[in-house]
């Protein structure tokens, strides 16, 4: 492979992260009145934030099971208005308890 072959790949992803961001400014004048698209768009920080944790809560500890034992116990503290302190103790003693005796 060509040494600028990699640059010309750098410049077209560039130029596309660029559009991507840019387009929307662009093209949207006007406050979002919908509903539904104002919902969607609250929510995309959230699961984005999710899809990229959750692959890492599962892959984080040396048996799937202690990780999704952990995950479903800090679900649980969330759900109950637990801070998010509380949740993250929870779910490492879950985790530590589990592979220290299982």
């Amino acid at each position: 492979m060509k040494a600028g072959n990699i640059y010309l790949y750098i410049l077209i992803m560039a130029v596309v992260t660029y559009l991507i961001r840019m387009l929307p400014m662009l093209l949207v004048k006007k406050e979002i009145t919908n509903v539904t698209v104002r919902s969607f768009l609250y929510y995309v920080p959230y699961v984005t934030l999710s899809l990229m944790t959750f692959p890492a809560i599962l892959s984080a500890t040396d048996s799937i099971w202690s990780a999704l034992a952990a995950f479903v116990v800090a679900v649980i503290i969330a759900y109950k208005g637990g801070s998010l302190i509380k949740v993250t103790i929870f779910a490492c003693l879950t985790v530590f308890v589990l592979e220290m005796f299982l």
